[in-house]
């Protein structure tokens, strides 16, 4: 038997892509775009990352993240800082005007959740995640 779930989870993941950016321009967002937004999102649990975290939790290569935070710097989103405990790393941290935007992403993220959970049980969720969960830990400690 074939199994299609890297095409599917692929799939998806393109058609989130288009949907969180559908959404934004919906709520009039202008400041940032979806996979900033994504970069937002893991920061505003956190006071501040490195920028090795950041990759880690977004899944972004750092060639890919140095300059999505270059330009999220140039337009007030974050801030970059020396980091004391180890020079060789940077720490990223959202701004007053970034924090701002949190109702937004978190608009967004219900919307494409629901979307993603339309006619699902709770059982069902919490199943699935678990086995995305398994496949991501996979996939990172291949």
């Amino acid at each position: 038997m074939r199994y299609n779930g890297g095409y599917l989870i692929g799939q998806i993941n393109k058609l989130t892509s288009r949907k969180v950016n559908e959404l934004l321009k919906k709520e009039k967002v202008k400041d940032f775009n979806g996979a900033q937004g994504t970069i937002m999102y893991v920061l505003y649990d956190r006071k501040q990352m490195t920028i090795k975290e950041i990759c880690q939790a977004t899944g972004l290569a750092k060639t890919s993240l140095t300059s999505m935070l270059d330009r999220m710097e140039k337009q007030g989103l974050i801030e970059k800082k020396e980091n004391l405990e180890d020079r060789r790393s940077t720490l990223v941290k959202l701004t007053a005007k970034a924090r701002k935007q949190k109702k937004h992403i978190d608009n967004v993220s219900d919307s494409v959740n629901q979307q993603y959970y339309k006619g699902m049980k709770e059982s069902e969720i919490i199943r699935f995640e678990k086995t995305l969960e398994k496949i991501l830990y996979n996939m990172e400690n291949e």
